[in-house]
């Protein structure tokens, strides 16, 4: 098909959130050109820290491999996007998300912008005939994810795609091989940290600590990423017992949480999510039978990060075998956006899409709310009619927005005004 004629290098959009939804945008994908042959298009939405230090590397390094070509980008702030685009090549402009969509007709949306706005804007991209790739957390409920994958493609895509960077890489590869099949033995204890420090200028930033437009504390804003690595590798988990607390921050959300998660193959975890620890780190360490896997990093992963302790009975060629965790890949944007790419080309449902991108906002929703009613929560137990499935806070007493400073009123919020919060 012919593609629309290119916008003006800026669009003349009324100002407001680039998140518009309407039967405007809707477009059957079997009307768009196929994915072989050609370049994928793609659009970045949201101007700020993450579409410039992350989504825009990653389009550019396979754009000189001949696989994207980015042709537009969206954000609220129309000098902020200009600026964005003059300085990345890109070349038009949008404050409007669906005129965008109408005029470029992208391959490709990646979303950079803050939780509250993602379902509205993968929505969007999704009627157009777009693949998304949104950034983390996907979005602040599990009602919200389960709008959003009904209304993905019947087979073939479009589907969405969340960003969950930390699974991707030669390192999370190997050990994921290794424990599927069962190289070292039955999994046992596990523990998953994400310790970090943020300090009260943090929760300064009026949206920060607040669950309309954060998304949750510590556990949804900045756990998630090893939280979803560590169910990657373990597969489903059954059972949830969790406490939270507000120790220091005067925030709507936690600012600490502890966890026993109890797997569907009888590995036992402790899961901690911190924004209290000046010794920074993030941490999965995994018992098995045979060998002990522990990952010590930050905010990336390469090979060096991992090591391998085994038993004293294992040969030394087995071991050696298990610590060769091949060309050092890092975890990054670019890795998944590798994978999603071939995913795309070959028309078949990604990683960290569908029930696989699901679950870890499932185990995140179960924690929060055994934490705030002192109950154990199985899996699969949260649905239409449970408060959490609507909302993370469940309304819980204390927990629950009010009127008393904090309250719920969304404010003036843009994608290049607002960083996601593992910044």
């Amino acid at each position: 098909m012919t593609t629309p004629a290119a916008s003006p290098d800026t669009s003349p959009a009324t100002p407001g959130s680039p998140s518009v939804v309407g039967p405007a945008t809707q477009a059957s994908p079997a009307t768009l050109p196929p994915l072989t042959g050609r370049r994928i298009r793609a659009a970045i939405i949201g101007a700020g820290a993450i579409g410039r230090g992350s989504h825009l590397p990653a389009l550019a390094r396979l754009a000189e491999e001949g696989e994207t070509e980015v042709v537009a980008a969206v954000d609220i702030d129309a000098d902020a996007v200009k600026a964005f685009c003059a300085e990345s090549g890109i070349p038009h402009a949008y404050t409007d998300l669906e005129q965008m969509l109408r005029e470029q007709r992208p391959d490709l949306v990646t979303i950079c912008t803050p939780p509250t706005l993602h379902r509205e804007q993968t929505v969007a991209a999704l009627r157009a005939g777009a693949w998304v790739w949104c950034e983390k957390p996907p979005v602040p409920t599990l009602a919200d994810f389960d709008a959003i994958e009904a209304e993905e493609g019947l087979g073939g895509g479009p589907y969405a795609s969340i960003v969950f960077q930390h699974r991707f890489g030669s390192a999370a590869t190997h050990v994921r091989r290794l424990l599927a099949e069962g190289a070292l033995g039955r999994l046992l204890v596990v523990h998953c940290q994400t310790t970090w420090y943020r300090d009260t200028a943090y929760y300064a930033v009026p949206w920060r600590g607040r669950w309309q437009t954060e998304g949750g504390g510590p556990a949804m804003g900045h756990g998630i990423h090893q939280m979803d690595l560590l169910l990657d590798l373990l597969g489903p988990w059954s059972e949830v017992r969790a406490m939270a607390g507000r120790l220091v921050h005067d925030v709507e959300t936690e600012d600490v949480s502890t966890a026993l998660v109890r797997f569907a193959n009888g590995a036992l975890a402790t899961v901690v999510n911190s924004v209290l620890s000046p010794d920074e780190v993030s941490r999965i360490r995994i018992d098995c039978e045979r060998a002990t896997v522990e990952l010590t990093h930050l905010y990336g992963h390469s090979n060096d990060n991992w090591t391998i302790t085994p038993a004293p009975d294992v040969p030394e060629a087995e071991v050696a075998a298990w610590r060769d965790f091949g060309v050092d890949e890092p975890s990054s944007h670019l890795a998944q956006l590798r994978e999603l790419v071939v995913s795309m080309r070959a028309g078949e449902r990604p990683r960290s899409s569908g029930a696989d991108g699901r679950t870890s906002l499932e185990l995140i929703t179960a924690l929060y709310k055994s934490a705030f009613t002192d109950t154990t929560v199985r899996a699969g137990d949260i649905g239409p009619g449970d408060p959490y499935y609507a909302a993370l806070h469940g309304g819980a007493p204390g927990w629950a927005p009010s009127n008393d400073g904090h309250g719920d009123d969304d404010g003036d919020i843009s994608g290049s005004a607002i960083e996601e919060a593992s910044a």
